[in-house]
């Protein structure tokens, strides 16, 4: 994008394009490391919210049993929701992003429309604009996502109970790992076949293929760059939420 907005001649351009080739695999296997890792913090954290529940349930002489068994159809139950939670968010932060890259269009074609010698090249863009529409979309079409992943562990407590909240921890964490590495690698692979059909494979730039790896790469980008990392925040923020709020969803659960 720098090459390209500084009118860097094209053997500049060669060259970013591989390094960001180059970039894009890097980041996916570095991605690969940190999905697993938040996966075996997910891991921990269930044992944590295990130990902070038969703790709290000693304290307040709870009449309460911890049933962690499949057969507990609470805990099924919750392992069904939590295995929808990864998807439910991914498809927030997907639509986030279209709504704000629609948001960025609009502007763009309102520049182009109303600035003088803008469309010829004689005047400079409001990016200002640009970058505000970017900050207050981001921070606007994050609260759903937020709310999805903090409410969800409460509503589940109370209706299904501890039991369930476990249920919904496990499911989360399994595929929301596997969600994320899909994510992460699918996105930079879609990225690269771009650079690597522009750079004159399979017809290169206005073939059909490279219509279809256009589409790839606009699909690819927000899946590595937005949805893919956030699941990691996901499955570690329903775990946090839950042992906080274990208190809570012991003395205030309907299923018991």
């Amino acid at each position: 994008g720098i090459a390209e907005m500084s009118h860097q001649p094209p053997e500049v351009r060669q060259r970013t394009d591989a390094l960001d080739s180059l970039g894009n695999t890097t980041a996916a296997t570095g991605k690969g490391f940190a999905i697993g890792s938040a996966a075996l913090t997910a891991l921990a954290l269930i044992a944590a919210y295990k130990d902070q529940v038969d703790l709290i349930v000693e304290k307040t002489a709870a009449v309460f049993q911890m049933n962690l068994s499949i057969m507990n159809p609470p805990v099924l139950v919750g392992i069904f929701v939590g295995a929808a939670l990864p998807f439910l968010f991914s498809s927030l932060t997907m639509q986030a992003v279209g709504r704000a890259a629609q948001s960025i269009v609009m502007e763009v074609r309102r520049q182009f429309r109303e600035v003088v010698g803008l469309m010829e090249g004689k005047a400079d863009p409001d990016y200002a604009v640009c970058v505000d529409i970017c900050v207050k979309s981001a921070q606007r079409e994050m609260i759903a996502p937020a709310l999805a992943g903090i409410l969800s562990p409460i509503i589940i407590g109370v209706v299904l109970g501890v039991n369930g909240v476990a249920g919904l921890l496990a499911g989360a964490t399994v595929t929301g790992f596997i969600l994320a590495v899909m994510m992460a690698n699918s996105g930079g692979s879609w990225d690269n076949a771009k650079k690597y059909i522009e750079g004159g494979e399979y017809g290169g730039k206005g073939s059909d293929c490279h219509k279809a790896a256009v589409v790839g790469d606009t699909v690819g980008d927000p899946l590595k760059d937005t949805s893919g990392p956030s699941i990691n925040i996901l499955i570690k923020l329903v775990s946090m939420v839950s042992i906080v709020f274990a208190s809570f969803i012991v003395q205030n659960s309907l299923f018991r």
